[in-house]
């Protein structure tokens, strides 16, 4: 014992220099910088990924992996149980509350472009090292249970259309075992082994070839639902809408059947973790995150209707509900129709678990947060396909191994971590001076110039090649080679007035604010929102601005700003946890209005609320990109309120599995 003291002497351990190290390595974020070496021929783990991927295919994968579970179970599920009819306005609420998560996806997917990683990424360029870690490694047990589940529930249909032959035989040819989570007796299930390797060899085979696979089962899909809709339509009953069933369990069953909902949207994620593979990562990101929930909540409101309009809500089979709908009316051959739909919608749903799953260990490993070995691409595939086959593999023994209802618990809790964490980061980063995300900027404009090819690039360059890079252009303002806009400045140009650069360029503070020749504040025109807002508030607008302390077009954040903001989004953060598990755990003192519940209910409202304002009364950064969050900062913060409250919902069971996997990631050893 004395000699542990001894050790822990101050005049013999330099606390100093110890917590400088430590702080220097959980808050150290990676420069923007060094991703663009990886946009050459190679990178650093070998042979890079195949940018074969276009806007319909991300759109494909993102509308795969969300629309299988939610269409075929989900719906049938929350209209009986929660909500009835009343479960078409619950997938429109879990909608808007996903879209939310998803228009701070796509920022950052133009922000960090050419980046596999997701969220990981997006947290390590923004938060740091710590942070970037927890994230990752969340989103891989993520994906790896959503793997073995949908390789279980895959399993289950085949056994179901079989008559359960599958499971019998199983049991009485192999045995049973105890489930590994609440100790029921299942049997191991094979057939969610094999259909999890037949995914995984798909998936390493190469990009282009998972792709192909997922779009042939999505047109599959998109088949199916057309025939839902054409042949429900015979059936239809409006009374089932009448005289108070549409909402028969009010309001509150809706708010809860859109909590469940919600997890019907989640899977659009996939699309942030192909940066490397898109062809054009700066606009299909973003367009495809937006398309991929508008397409999946038409096809869940569309399919809802008419379940609700076939079956009364309180006759709808939970388990099967869109073939045993037609079922109910004698139309049999409509079932074997709906059941090819569910084995082609649960499969891309399983394929959406699997693909980015070893994209997120490739980025992790190639920065040495895991083996290094997990980041080595093939030649052949340009996959990264050690660290599909480690991932398949752990995935398909899982699914042997553990029960369907035990791996379903544990599916979300990652993902909303990541989406919490992007929408933090979002909030960060638009109100951080310049010289904190200047990297971002450069690397956006080193994008766009790599990508120009050809003679009309060539002319560029022998016509109006600037001395060095970063300093503005000097040369004369002819163009010989008949090219507009010479010397292009990046994605992130906006001018405004006339083309003059001899008063400012891309790096001065005010570019793309003011009008270039006389210096005056350029015009809101271009903000959709601040148009409807001044038509509705008329000339008491900037009045107002200026009463509420709002910062002008010329304020600039500075790092006194930046530093205001960061604490207030950490107060924010720990505040809305707070507030999200009283409402859950307290509940009961709420409804029975106990005046210290509501009154303290209304005090953290107050709080959140004047944090928001603190928030909203900084500068933002004045740089474009060529897409941005709108309605900053409430769509960050009521993402970040969505995602926190969903996570408190999760049970006890699955927090106590969240802190076992983050222990174990804790103890595996990191390279610098």
């Amino acid at each position: 014992m004395s000699g542990l003291l001894a050790s822990l002497d101050p005049r013999r351990v330099q606390w100093g220099a110890a917590w400088y190290a430590m702080h220097s390595r959980i808050l150290r974020t990676k420069p923007v910088e060094s991703m663009l070496e990886g946009t050459g021929a190679t990178t650093a783990h070998g042979t890079k990924l195949a940018q074969v991927l276009t806007t319909v295919d991300l759109i494909s994968l993102g509308v795969g992996s969300c629309v299988g579970t939610g269409m075929y179970v989900v719906s049938g599920l929350v209209a009986k149980e929660m909500a009835g009819p009343g479960v078409i306005v619950s997938f429109i609420i879990a909608a808007v509350a996903s879209i939310l998560s998803g228009v701070c996806y796509a920022e950052f997917g133009v922000r960090v472009p050419k980046t596999t990683g997701s969220a990981y990424t997006y947290s390590y360029v923004t938060v740091g090292e710590f942070v970037a870690f927890f994230i990752g490694w969340n989103l891989i047990l993520e994906y790896l249970i959503g793997t073995a589940a949908g390789a279980s529930a895959l399993s289950s249909m085949f056994d179901s259309l079989a008559n359960h032959t599958i499971s019998r035989w199983m049991v009485n040819s192999v045995g049973t075992l105890n489930g590994l989570g609440k100790g029921e007796e299942s049997y191991p299930d094979l057939l969610a082994l094999v259909i999890a390797v037949v995914v995984t060899v798909i998936v390493a085979l190469g990009v282009k070839n998972s792709v192909g696979f997922n779009n042939v089962l999505n047109v599959l899909n998109l088949a199916v639902w057309v025939f839902i809709m054409i042949a429900g339509l015979f059936f239809i009953n409006g009374k089932y809408w009448a005289e108070g069933q549409f909402l028969p369990h009010g309001w509150s069953g809706v708010l809860q059947g859109a909590a469940t909902c919600f997890y019907a949207f989640i899977g659009f994620d996939i699309i942030a973790t192909t940066g490397e593979e898109a062809k054009n990562p700066n606009t299909s990101i973003p367009y495809a995150i937006t398309a991929s929930l508008v397409i999946c909540l038409t096809a869940y409101v569309s399919v809802s209707m008419i379940l609700t309009l076939m079956v009364p809500y309180y006759a709808i089979d939970t388990e099967s509900p869109l073939m045993e709908m037609f079922v109910a009316h004698g139309f049999y051959a409509a079932k074997f129709v709906v059941a090819i739909g569910s084995v082609a919608g649960l499969t891309v749903s399983l394929l959406g678990s699997l693909f980015p799953m070893p994209r997120v260990i490739y980025a992790m490993a190639g920065d040495g947060l895991l083996f290094r070995f997990l980041a080595h691409v093939s030649s052949y595939t340009e996959t990264p396909v050690v660290a599909c086959i480690v991932s398949g593999f752990l995935a398909a023994l899982l699914s042997l191994l553990v029960s369907l209802r035990d791996l379903i618990e544990m599916m979300s809790i990652g993902t909303l971590l990541a989406y919490t964490l992007v929408s933090v980061c979002v909030l960060l980063l638009r109100y951080q001076p310049e010289s904190d995300i200047d990297g971002f900027v450069k690397f956006l404009s080193e994008e766009h110039t790599k990508k120009k090819e050809g003679i009309l690039a060539d002319c560029e360059k022998e016509a109006c090649s600037p001395v060095s890079e970063g300093e503005e252009f000097s040369g004369p303002a002819t163009n010989t080679c008949g090219a507009k806009n010479l010397p292009s400045l990046g994605d992130n140009e906006m001018l405004i007035g006339k083309s003059d650069k001899s008063t400012y360029n891309v790096n001065h503070p005010n570019y793309g604010t003011v009008d270039m020749t006389t210096g005056i504040e350029a015009d809101e025109s271009e903000n959709i929102y601040l148009i409807k807002l001044k038509k509705l508030i008329g000339p008491r607008y900037y009045t107002m601005r200026v009463r509420l302390g709002l910062p002008g077009k010329m304020d600039r954040p500075t790092a006194a700003t930046g530093h205001t903001v960061t604490i207030c989004v950490l107060l924010l953060f720990i505040l809305m946890f707070i507030f999200c598990s009283f409402i859950i755990f307290g509940s009961d003192y709420i409804s029975e209005q106990s005046w210290w519940a509501i009154l303290l209910v209304v005090l953290m409202v107050l709080l959140i609320s004047a944090l928001v304002f603190v928030i909203l009364q900084q500068p933002e950064n004045p740089k474009k990109l060529p897409y941005m969050a709108p309605c900053l900062p409430f769509v960050p913060a009521f993402a970040m309120l969505v995602n926190i409250y969903l996570m408190l919902k999760l049970s006890t069971i699955t927090w106590i599995r969240f802190a076992v996997w983050c222990f174990v990631g804790k103890q595996l050893p990191l390279e610098p």
